[in-house]
């Protein structure tokens, strides 16, 4: 990253335990970010809300993120969520969502993708037409709504991520399917130096 480490803190202390104990080693955002932990703390608080209490299933929510990592060429996010969607759709598919094309994808992870490169590229090109489409699928308008701010989520959390310098883990992109590793092209390159 392009920030020093940020001082100790006990919530940062905190957080990286949490990283510690879910994946073995602090990540490269979680470093980043816990230039203010407080903010790290309540940003994915506010996500940890949106997904539990929404109609958006984990495959939804992995085409949403995945299909917005891709269209916003961010490497980092483009490998966690790619691998999160394997676990849903099949490597393969997961691998076209990350260069963006949707045909491995049911009816509706298709529009949901869809519509999350229009929410990420231009969401002021969006018409009622697209709302139709999701719509068509079965999305309620609760789950649209639900849909657009975790895309919009999504977006600002890369923007930081990739403006700071923020570079993949290199256990990230080794735990990353073949098909996800080769189609994520874009972006910052995975760290030669695994994190700890």
């Amino acid at each position: 990253m392009f920030l020093s480490d940020p001082p100790a803190s006990d919530l940062a202390e905190a957080l990286y335990d949490e990283d510690r104990e879910s994946d073995g080693y602090v990540s490269n955002t979680t470093r980043l970010w816990c230039w203010r932990p407080d903010v790290l703390k309540d940003f994915f608080g506010v996500r940890s809300t949106l997904s539990s209490g929404s109609g958006l299933s984990p495959a939804d929510q992995a085409v949403l993120f995945a299909a917005t990592a891709a269209a916003r060429s961010d490497s980092y996010c483009g490998l966690a969520w790619g691998t999160r969607l394997a676990g849903h759709a099949g490597p393969g598919t997961a691998g076209q969502v990350m260069t963006g094309m949707t045909g491995g994808l049911d009816p509706r992870g298709a529009a949901l993708a869809d519509w999350a490169r229009r929410v990420a590229l231009d969401p002021g090109a969006a018409t009622p037409a697209d709302i139709s489409r999701l719509h068509d699928v079965g999305l309620t308008d609760q789950q649209i709504l639900e849909a657009t701010v975790l895309i919009a989520w999504r977006v600002a959390f890369t923007a930081v991520n990739a403006a700071l310098g923020a570079q993949p883990d290199a256990q990230l992109a080794e735990a990353a399917p073949a098909a996800v590793r080769a189609a994520v092209s874009y972006g910052r390159p995975p760290s030669a130096v695994p994190s700890v």
